[in-house]
C-alpha cells in the first residue's frame, strides 16, 4: 500500500512532502481529486480532504461542537463514517489525519455530542442514549426513553449534567411515517398545532427526566448554552415568514422569553447559535425574505440587537462564529435556497466591518451538491474551517485555511 509522508505545520493540520499542496486545481473538477490537498484555483486558499475514503465521512451538524482535546493536547474531532456495515463514530487526529473506531457500527445513530469536560461522547441508538469515552472507548448506558416518553437526545449544558431535547406526539410521528420527505412533512406539522415538550436527561445514568415547557407549537433545534449551564435554547420550528422562532427557557425557573421579534412582513430568523462565551444568540435573518440578508444578534442578557448586512450571493444556509469571535464563516448555498443566489456556491469567510460584512471566498463549491449541507466549523485554533462536502464523488470531510499563504 502507498503511503503519504507529513510535516507538522502552523494550524494543527499536516503538509505532505510530495508538494501537492502547493498545486492549484478547480476544486472538485476531478472525481476524485489528484491528491489530498491543494490550493484552490479560484480563491488561493489550501484545501484538505481530511478523511480516508473509505466510506462516506461526514462532520457535525453547525452548532453541534465536533472537538476535543488529544491525550498530546492535539485537537481530536468527532465525525461519522459509513460504509456497507452501517454507521459508525469515529476519532480524527487533526495533527496526524489518522481515524480510530470510537463505537462499534449501528444500523443507525444521532443526536451526536461531545463532552469536553466528561471526555465522553453521547449519542442515541433507538431508545438508548450512550456515552463513549475518547480515551478508554468503554461505554456506558445512559438513559432508556420508555415506551411512553419517545423522544430524541440533541444538545448537553455546561456543566454537562443535563442532555436536553424534544418530545413530540404520536400523531406528530404518523405525520413523519406517512410524509417521509421535508418537502411533504414541513408545513403538514407546523399546520397540525401538535403538543411538543421540552425535557432534560441526567448524564449520570441514574434516569432523572425533567419536563420543562410544553407548547402546541413545534418546539425544535435545541441547545444548551455553552457557559450558562441552565439556559436552553429553541425554536418554533414551521415557515420562518410565520413564526417569532428563536427562544430561550432558564431549565431552573421555567421563564421562557423571545430573542428576537420580527418586525417587517415576510421577516425570518433562523438557524440560531450561540457564540462561544453565551453572551450572544447569532441568526440568519432577512428583511424581508429573500430580498435583504443579515446575520443578526442578540445580546442575551439585555436583548439589545445588531446586525451585519451581506449581499445575496454572501448568504449562507448556516453561519458560524471564530473562537476568538472575530471573524464569521458561512457554508453558501445553491440557486434552490432561499437567498436565489446565482453565485452563491461557497465556502465564506466574513470580517465584520461597522454593520457590514466584508467576505472573502475560501472555496469554490461548485462541483458541490447542495442536498448536503456542508455546515461549517473553525477549528479549536481558528486557522481553518472544516466543512463537508460531495465534490469527490462521496461525502468526505474537508478544511480550508482561513489564512491565504504567498505563492
Amino acid at each position: 500500500m502507498k503511503t503519504n509522508r507529513y510535516l507538522p505545520i502552523a494550524g494543527g493540520l499536516l503538509l505532505s512532502l510530495a508538494g501537492h499542496a502547493q498545486t492549484k486545481l478547480v476544486t472538485g473538477a476531478q472525481k476524485p481529486m489528484p491528491a489530498a490537498e491543494w490550493i484552490d484555483a479560484d480563491t488561493g486558499h489550501k484545501v484538505v480532504r481530511l478523511t480516508q475514503q473509505d466510506g462516506d465521512n461526514a462532520s457535525f451538524y453547525f452548532h453541534n461542537n465536533p472537538f476535543v482535546k488529544g491525550k498530546g493536547n492535539e485537537d481530536l474531532m468527532v465525525i461519522y463514517h459509513t460504509d456497507d456495515r452501517g454507521h459508525q463514530l469515529r476519532l480524527l487526529n487533526l495533527k496526524t489525519r489518522q481515524t480510530e473506531p470510537l463505537t462499534r457500527y449501528f444500523k443507525q445513530v444521532k443526536g451526536e455530542i461531545v463532552g469536553r469536560k466528561r471526555r465522553e461522547v453521547f449519542y442515541q441508538v433507538q431508545d438508548t442514549v450512550y456515552a463513549t469515552s475518547v480515551d478508554s472507548k468503554k461505554t456506558r448506558r445512559v438513559f432508556v426513553f420508555p415506551a411512553d416518553f419517545k423522544a430524541d437526545i440533541t444538545s448537553l449544558n455546561a456543566d454537562e449534567t443535563q442532555l436536553g431535547g424534544a418530545l413530540g406526539s404520536d400523531a406528530e410521528k404518523e405525520i413523519y411515517r406517512q410524509y417521509p420527505a421535508k418537502s411533504d412533512f414541513f408545513n403538514r406539522i407546523y399546520e397540525a398545532k401538535l403538543p411538543r415538550t421540552l425535557f432534560t436527561v441526567s448524564t449520570d445514568g441514574k434516569g432523572r427526566v425533567d419536563k420543562l415547557f410544553t407548547d402546541n407549537a413545534w418546539l425544535n433545534h435545541v441547545q444548551f448554552s455553552p457557559t450558562d449551564p441552565d439556559l436552553l435554547m429553541f425554536c418554533h420550528e414551521g415557515p420562518w415568514h410565520k413564526v417569532d422562532r428563536i427562544w430561550h427557557i432558564n431549565t431552573k425557573t421555567k421563564a421562557v422569553k423571545l430573542v428576537h421579534k420580527r418586525t417587517v412582513d415576510g421577516e425570518i430568523a433562523g438557524h440560531e447559535f450561540f457564540s462561544p462565551d453565551g453572551k450572544t444568540i447569532w441568526f440568519d435573518m432577512q428583511k424581508p425574505r429573500s430580498v435583504t440578508f443579515y446575520l443578526g444578534g442578540t445580546d442575551v442578557k439585555t436583548g439589545q440587537e445588531r446586525a451585519y448586512q451581506m449581499d445575496r450571493n454572501d448568504w449562507s444556509i448556516h453561519f458560524n462564529i471564530s473562537p476568538d469571535q472575530k471573524l464569521f464563516a458561512g457554508d453558501g448555498g445553491d440557486a434552490g435556497q432561499v437567498a436565489k443566489a446565482p453565485d452563491g456556491m461557497w465556502i465564506n469567510l466574513f470580517r465584520p466591518e461597522g454593520d457590514k460584512f466584508l467576505t472573502e471566498r475560501l472555496v469554490n463549491m461548485k462541483a458541490h451538491g447542495y442536498k448536503l449541507e456542508p455546515n461549517v466549523h473553525f477549528t479549536p485554533d481558528g486557522k481553518w474551517i472544516v466543512f463537508r462536502a460531495n465534490f469527490e464523488g462521496s461525502e468526505q470531510v474537508y478544511a480550508v485555511e482561513v489564512e491565504k499563504k504567498a505563492s
